[in-house]
Formats: structure tokens, sequence, C-alpha cells
């Protein structure tokens, strides 16, 4: 439930705090007094979409907060809005999302705004309507509906891409070919073009290559050249290396570097040995650089990617060679899927008829309640000729206020008072359902008086018992039955106007009851007439 908002500078109201109890919260006030604007901020702590155009004039943000608890938890609700547009969320002191809010807010408050009422005589909105009863059975439906549809969506797009393409892939089959050969006849390896590089640098600088090998070789294997030198100073250190541990280390030292120099000499040797030059093999590796050269220039790819895009050619020449092939395999797909779409529709489709058949009882119940004496009423599931993303029903309200009177639908009934009425019923049923803790409701009582007021009255207290309601009202019946009255009111200076809540106790309750009752002359018998009404309400 809702303990306590708090609202600063959001469209009239300077700043003002309500708290709010358990039982039937009713709020009054003069009309333009700001009722509504009072519910347009819980709306918006509840994560309604809001912009600038909500800020007190002169003011930089308007905010709301909201208190109150879920499931057991304490729940602390902050929501700002500045002139720049920023939108802030808090969730118990944490920064969360616009619908990470709104995942929370549904589970603890529903809002029934002065226009919900029209939406029921909108047979488009029947289906929505039905769906947020029994929401968590048909949630896994809906959403299992919702991919087969995806898929037999993308599955009708690959077969119609495929049939839009026949003609420009048969045109394309021969060019592909060539690309496909051209490619194959490159023989194309990763790597091979470094390797080239570098041969072609060894062919074209052999001749400086053999001299320097030659040179170095000569340098230290000729006779009387270094090896010479050093096997000397070998012999002559491993003749003293017996006197000291220091002339061993050196005499080991000494001929370590003598042997790694007799192994580079033959690795020189080698190397010297085995300089080649061909005029003939510089000129295919010349070839075969230039040749790829051309093709990373025509395809604008690496080596790399120019054999990706030959697998690619290969899967489009197999596609087109096979168009048949490919035409009936998707065919197939797509019809496999549809009935897969077929099934999950079907489903949904007895959840639905299930849950209207419970709706419809339960709502006839809660009609005949609110004075419907002789109502019947029928939640109608027909079939729609194709399947759509939100399943393949029709769903619409079908009702009867009088005796005789054919089942018509809705909009073709119903007044407006009677239309509260219904949503009325329709909101008990679902919330009751669903276990909301609290309903709010924006003048409800639109288009009733007299008797059926006095109905309407009753049914808030009834639904009171279980739920916290909090309801904006213009009737002193329904103003009567609340358990907590709170009154809205407006005062203005020279500058500026501003919008005040206050708790009442009871004489003022008795108070404003007379006012709504004879407006702004009140006698000691409409005073009277006022508390009478309260005492029979309590």
């Amino acid at each position: 439930m809702i303990d306590h908002i708090a609202i600063k500078n959001f469209a009239i109201i300077e700043e003002t705090e309500i708290d709010l109890n358990e039982g039937l919260n009713i709020v009054t006030g003069e009309t333009g007094a700001g009722k509504s604007i009072v519910i347009e901020a819980i709306s918006l702590a509840l994560g309604s979409r809001a912009d600038s155009s909500c800020i007190r004039t002169g003011a930089d943000k308007a905010c709301v907060e909201l208190t109150g608890s879920l499931d057991g938890e304490d729940i602390v609700i902050h929501r700002e809005v500045t002139q720049r547009g920023k939108n802030l969320c808090k969730l118990n002191g944490e920064v969360v999302t616009l619908a990470q809010l709104n995942q929370v807010s549904r589970r603890l408050a529903d809002i029934h705004g002065q226009y919900d009422n029209q939406s029921l005589l909108n047979p488009d909105y029947h289906i929505v309507l039905l769906d947020s009863y029994k929401s968590g059975d048909v949630a896994d439906l809906k959403a299992e509906v919702a991919a087969d549809w995806s898929d037999f969506q993308k599955a009708k797009s690959r077969l119609i891409a495929l049939l839009n393409q026949e003609k420009a892939n048969r045109r394309n089959l021969d060019f592909h070919r060539f690309e496909a050969d051209e490619i194959d006849k490159a023989a194309l390896v990763v790597g091979e073009e470094e390797e080239l590089t570098e041969r072609v640098n060894l062919l074209k600088n052999s001749e400086k290559i053999y001299e320097g090998l030659e040179t170095a070789y000569s340098a230290l294997s000729e006779d009387g050249a270094a090896l010479d030198e050093l096997a000397s100073g070998m012999r002559f250190l491993e003749g003293i290396a017996g006197f000291s541990g220091a002339l061993a280390e050196a005499s080991s030292e000494y001929t370590d570097i003598y042997y790694r120099l007799q192994d580079l000499a033959r690795t020189l040797g080698g190397m010297r040995d085995n300089v080649t030059f061909s005029q003939a093999e510089l000129d295919e590796a010349i070839s075969r650089l230039s040749t790829i050269e051309a093709l990373k220039k025509k395809y604008a790819m690496s080596v790399e990617g120019i054999l990706e895009y030959r697998a690619e050619l290969e899967d489009k020449i197999h596609m087109i060679e096979n168009f048949d092939d490919e035409k009936l395999a998707l065919e197939q797909e797509l019809l496999a899927v549809r009935r897969r779409l077929l099934g999950s529709c079907a489903r949904l489709t007895a959840a639905r008829k299930s849950a209207a058949a419970d709706l419809g009882e339960r709502t006839l119940k809660e009609l005949q309640d609110l004075n419907f004496k002789d109502a019947r009423i029928d939640i109608s599931v027909t079939p729609l000729d194709q399947p759509q993303e939100d399943g393949m029903d029709k769903v619409e309200i079908l009702i009867s206020t009088n005796k005789g009177e054919p089942l018509k639908p809705l909009y073709k009934v119903a007044s407006g008072g009677e239309i509260s009425r219904i949503m009325l019923a329709f909101k008990n049923v679902i919330s009751s359902y669903d276990a909301i803790p609290t309903l709010i409701f924006d003048e409800i009582d639109n288009g009733i008086s007299g008797i059926t007021a006095s109905v309407v009255a009753g049914k808030l207290r009834d639904i009171a018992r279980n739920h916290q309601i909090i309801c904006i009202t213009h009737l002193p019946q329904i103003a009567a039955a609340g358990e907590h009255n709170y009154k809205i009111y407006k005062e203005s200076d020279e500058a500026s106007t501003y919008t005040h809540v206050a708790a009442l106790d009871r004489r003022e309750k008795i108070s404003e009851i007379a006012r709504l009752m004879g407006g702004a002359s009140i006698t000691d018998t409409t005073l009277k007439s006022a508390e009478e009404l309260v005492a029979a309400a309590e």
C-alpha cells in the first residue's frame, strides 16, 4: 500500500505532503482545485512518462516521492523531472530505469483515470482487459505466440527474398562462377605473400649476401685466421688451468667461446654454400606476387578476405544451381513454423476462453451488487482469419442491462453512468485476482447520482476491506463512505496560485460533504443531511 506522498513544484502544487491509510481514502475539492493533479503526481511516481511541462512555473524541477510497502517490505520511489528534460527514477535510493520502475509499480497500484471509462467502449481494448485478468496464466502463452510469430515472419521474409532474387541470381550465375574460377586458379594461401616477399628480397641481393657470408667465414676459418689463433690460445690456457680455480674457469670459458665460434663458422659456410641466384625463380616469385596483389586490389580485400568471399560465392552458386530445392526447403520451413504458430495460438485461445468465462461470471456478480439486477454479460472470444503477433482472437464484451434485451456490444448499450459501474466491476475482479494492494480511482463516479451513487459507495467500501482505495469524487454519497477523507483546496496571492491537501476530521468531513450537497451555501439543513449521510455510511 501507499503510506505517504510528497509533491514539490508539480503543476500548481508548490509543496504538499499526504499521509494515506488503509481502507477507503476519499479526496474531494472544488472544481479546478487540483484534484486530478494529485493523481497525475502519483502516476508520475508510479512510472508514467513526463516532460518539463509538468514543472511548476518558475521552478527548476518537479519532485514526487512515494513511500509504502510491497510484499511486506518498505518501498521508496523518487521521481524528478528537470527543465532540461532530465528524468530521474530512484527505487529505494538506487537509480533505476523507467521500465524497471514500472515492473515494481504495476504490482503496487492500479490507476483508473478519468478517461479510462471511454477505453471500455473501444472493442480493441477488450482483449487487453481480458489478458490483464489472470495475466500470469496467459503471459507465457503470449510470449510463445510472439516468438512463433517472429519465426514465421522471418521464414516468410527468407522465402520472399529468394523468390525476388531468382531472376537476378540466374543472371549473376556466370559472373559468380567466373570469380570463383579466378580465385581458384590463383590458389591463394594465407602467409604466402610474406614468404614470397622475403624470397624476392633474398634473390635480388644474393651477390651481396654471398660476399658478406664469405668474408665472415674466411675471417674465422682460413689458415692463420681467427680460429687458428684462438686454438693456440686455448692450448696455452689448458696448460695452466690446473694452477688455480680462476685459471680453470677462464680456460673453460675460453674453450666454450672457441667451439661456439667454430659452430658459427660452419653455419656461415653452409649459408654461403646455399646462396644461389636464379633469374627464372626471381621472375616467377615476382609474377606470383603481382597476381596476388592484383586480386587484392580487384576485390579490395586481404588474402583472408578473398578466401572468405570465395566461400560465400560457393553458397550463392549452390543456392542458384539448387534453387528449386532451396525454395522447397523454405516453403516446408514456412509451413512447419505456421503449424507451430497456429498451435500456440490455439493454446492461447483456449486459455483466453477459460479466463473469459471466469471473468464474465465474476464480473456479473459484481454488476449485480452495483444495481444491475437483470444484467447478462458475455466476453466473446472469436477467431480471426489469420494469426497475429498477439494471437488469433477477437475479444468483445457483450452485455444486456435490461431483462428481455439481447446481448449487444458494450458501446451500443451502456450509458456514461453504466460504463463507470461496469469498469468498477472489472477493476475489482481483476485487481483481486492479481492481489494489487492499492487501487486509485479518479472520478469513477462520472455519470452517476442518487441511489446508484450510494450503491457505488457501498461497493468501494467493500473493495476497501481487501485493498487500499484512493478515490477522487464529487459525489457526497461516495465521500460519506470514506474512512479517511482529504480536501484539496487552492489559494492565490498577487504572484501565484497554490494547491494544498488537508486531512479532514469528522466535523470537517461533514462540512465538506455539506458543501458537495449544497454548493457555496451551507445551511443547517445541509449540515444535518451530511451528518446523517456519514452516519449511515458508518
